[in-house]
């Protein structure tokens, strides 16, 4: 359960420099589509209709790109800069469609780190199985900083 136990934060933005990089791979399964479409609602038949998607430019079903943006996210909050982040602009584009059961290399490079204001700036690369690109982009993230008010006891639940 994640919200009874203490979790430990990223890192700081002093800890982080120019050039950091994390690469991720991850295969779009079906549980993955059918979890998404499910808790957004989204029965857009582009995202899940063969006979409707072959009539298109795409020819099959696609991933939804908020659902790969939703990838993208999780990278952050979880390893760069990790727990306690919060990203506060996106800027993402999706050069080429991402079909189902596709494999996807994630590549987050650090490009600049202010820790004046604490912001971190991450290019975002993915590709596909073929080497083409599907994601490109940026994102800007606040690393985890606690402001010095709260008392050991307030983390207690963290």
């Amino acid at each position: 359960m994640l919200l009874g136990k203490k979790r430990k934060l990223g890192r700081k933005v002093e800890e982080m420099s120019v050039g950091e990089k994390l690469k991720l791979t991850e295969k779009i399964e079906d549980k993955d589509l059918l979890l998404y479409l499910g808790l957004t609602n989204d029965g857009n038949p582009l995202y899940i209709q063969h006979d409707f998607a072959s009539q298109t430019v795409y020819e099959k079903p696609i991933v939804p790109a908020i659902m790969l943006t939703g990838i993208v996210t999780s990278a952050v909050s979880k390893y760069l800069p990790g727990p306690g982040s919060h990203i506060v602009e996106q800027q993402l584009s999706f050069p080429k469609p991402v079909y189902h059961y596709a494999t996807i290399d994630f590549l987050l490079q650090v490009v600049s780190v202010n820790v004046e204001k604490n912001l971190v700036e991450i290019e975002v690369n993915a590709t596909n199985e073929d080497g083409e690109k599907v994601i490109v982009g940026k994102i800007t993230s606040t690393p985890p900083r606690l402001e010095n008010k709260l008392t050991s006891q307030a983390m207690d639940n963290f």
